[in-house]
């Protein structure tokens, strides 16, 4: 784990701990660097709808009685 510092909006903080149900200040913004970590990926995901190709006449039930 590394030491941080950082300065940080009080009202946001506290705002998130009271609407998290946090028990601390880290515990809320863990949970919200979590949550922006988790948005992003989706994002990245979301990005590539319509993006690839795919064969409409694969059979994925074939596929799978010859593993």
């Amino acid at each position: 784990m590394m030491a941080t510092n950082l300065e940080l909006n009080d009202e946001l903080i506290r705002e998130a701990v009271i609407l998290g149900r946090h028990k601390t200040k880290k515990e809320a913004v863990t949970k919200a660097i979590e949550d922006y970590i988790r948005h992003v990926k989706q994002e990245k995901i979301i990005s590539l709808f319509g993006t690839i190709d795919f064969d409409p006449d694969f059979d994925y039930k074939r596929q799978r009685r010859r593993s």
